[in-house]
């Protein structure tokens, strides 16, 4: 066996420093992590309020394994720990339960060595047995939830043995060169085995006993979230600003929906710290900047924001030429500039850029109306004299794009498309209904994305093995192009070597560009508003927030 302390990803370091080098003297803070700078001595003591947007109305769940929600695993962060910890700004995997672990060289079994003084806030210890418990759940869990979103990190997964009380060894009947990387996230997180005696249901509900610096003393779905301290706490990761207990006693989540709502309790010292789900708009950034708040912001590891095409029989986008014509008539440089302000990064892929082994397709996404209408006019898609829209047939180019609620930036992306002859049809619909348009096919595009600090994570949206609906990932690509992605998915998740590994994702993201898999709108940059006197502000690998180093002075 190769013994391995650290892991570093050298695709994701390297792209850390590009990052800082590409937004150094920006005002906006879009960094590859951001941190607030405390001033002065920490304190101690003192509640945390924070406003989110509104809860998963369709799946209330804070069970680590099983929810997909950003909120709720920002939550379960604090709550519970992992085997390991992954560095923002390098991508290198450090310690944390764990103290140093051996990777077979067949990569088929994985040894944790684990520390021996951390114990779950029910006063139970943390062992190598804990460790097994959450695994062999995991694979319980699946069964009962097949599209718990946990399933994405233990591919291949075999079984769980305690060596001893400090030693557990994980084996995989496949190589799974993700599952290192996925021990540091809040879906892999270690719960006490109180927590497993309870059904997945109860789970969701609050039933979650980690051994994080805050316990979770009240989960209500659609109201809010309330932590406390836990005592004694003394086990962080090295990547976090000190060690010992959390500075707060407690912190409040609350759930509010409309973005102007949360800027506003925030600027007016209602709340210590907003975390809306999409960027500040310029607007909201200068009324919460004039009140002396502090915008933090990191983009989301993961895909992209984007729109997924329904290629299927009987739609436009089964059309080649039109999904080429669709992917360079989107100007998003504009986009970016024009909702979210001059500062903010321009999308380059299927990828946001803090994702490891992100490959640039910025050449291939490049806006050129004339050459997209030079497209559609071969494919027979004619505009005639004096009409907005492209006709064939008697039939005009229409693109149905069901949302949730109109923002300016469909309108504008409406507007985009326009000037080449496409109508974007926006059809607003409840997030209750999405299951049952997605299962009947009733769109033409349609978003959706996740948070994962691995690019398999779009799996979860393409690969109808793994996928949280089939129907989606079936539409979204024709049954070659799904053979391809599935080959490649598979590939990097067995290369062991990372530069094999790069240059499998890299393939990926050319051919789900080239191919009209996925149409990049914006990158997804997660930004946060802090009052004064809110200091040690800390970005995750995830882009998640960590409650542990935050204090608050008197200002």
């Amino acid at each position: 066996m190769s013994t391995t302390h650290r892991y570093r990803i050298p695709a994701l370091a390297a792209l850390a420093a590009a990052s800082v080098v590409m937004m150094a003297g920006c005002a906006s803070g879009v960094t590859a992590a951001s941190t607030s700078e405390p001033t002065g001595d920490p304190v101690a003591g003192g509640e945390l309020t924070l406003e989110f947007w509104p809860d998963n109305a369709a799946f209330a769940c804070v069970d680590p394994f099983q929810t997909y929600w950003i909120e709720h695993r920002q939550v379960i962060r604090n709550v519970a720990d992992s085997l390991t910890d992954q560095d923002p700004e390098t991508g290198e995997i450090v310690p944390w339960l764990a103290t140093d672990w051996q990777i077979s060289d067949d990569g088929l079994t994985y040894t944790f060595n684990l520390r021996d003084d951390v114990t779950f806030s029910d006063g139970t210890a943390f062992t190598a047995d804990s460790v097994v418990a959450t695994f062999e759940s995991a694979q319980a869990t699946l069964a009962a939830v097949p599209g718990a979103y946990g399933g994405v990190y233990v591919s291949g997964y075999a079984s769980s043995r305690a060596v001893d009380a400090d030693t557990v060894e994980v084996t995989f009947t496949t190589p799974n060169a993700a599952f290192l990387q996925g021990t540091s996230t809040t879906n892999l997180a270690i719960l006490a085995e109180s927590s497993y005696a309870a059904t997945p249901e109860e789970r969701c509900l609050g039933n979650v006993v980690g051994s994080g610096p805050f316990v979770l003393d009240d989960y209500t779905p659609g109201d809010g979230i309330d932590l406390t301290k836990r005592d004694g706490h003394a086990w962080a990761s090295e990547l976090n600003g000190h060690q010992g207990e959390a500075y707060l006693d407690a912190v409040h989540i609350t759930y509010v929906a409309e973005d102007s709502v949360r800027v506003g309790n925030l600027a007016s010292g209602a709340s210590d710290i907003a975390w809306p789900r999409n960027p500040f708009t310029p607007e909201d950034r200068a009324l919460l900047e004039a009140n002396g708040a502090t915008i933090e912001s990191r983009s989301l590891p993961g895909p992209s924001q984007a729109y997924y095409p329904n290629v299927s029989d009987g739609h436009p986008l089964s059309e080649k030429a039109v999904r080429d014509a669709l992917q360079i008539a989107i100007d998003r440089e504009t986009y970016a500039d024009t909702i979210y302000g001059s500062e903010y990064p321009v999308v380059e892929g299927a990828y946001d850029t803090t994702t490891p082994f992100f490959a640039s397709q910025a050449d291939a996404l490049g806006y050129d109306p004339e050459k997209a209408g030079e497209i559609l006019d071969d494919a027979g898609w004619v505009l005639e004299d004096g009409a907005d829209y492209r006709t064939r047939d008697g039939e005009t180019l229409t693109l149905v794009a069901p949302i949730t609620a109109e923002t300016p930036g469909d309108v504008l992306l409406q507007d985009q498309l326009k000037q080449v002859g496409i109508q974007l049809e926006l059809s607003v619909y409840q997030a209750a209904d999405r299951a049952a348009i997605t299962a009947d096919g009733e769109y033409d595009l349609l978003a959706t994305y996740y948070t994962r600090a691995d690019p398999g994570v779009l799996a979860w949206i393409l690969d109808e093995r793994y996928a949280g609906s089939k129907a989606f990932a079936t539409n979204a690509q024709t049954a070659e192009t799904a053979a391809e992605i599935q080959r490649l998915f598979d590939s990097g998740v067995q290369a062991t070597d990372p530069a094999e590994r790069g240059e499998i994702y890299a393939e990926l993201q050319a051919l789900l560009i080239d191919d009209g898999v996925s149409f990049p709108i914006f990158e997804r940059v997660q930004l946060a508003a802090t009052a004064p006197g809110v200091h040690g502000f800390r970005f995750t690998s995830e882009s998640f927030l960590s409650y542990y180093d935050i204090w608050k002075s008197g200002e």
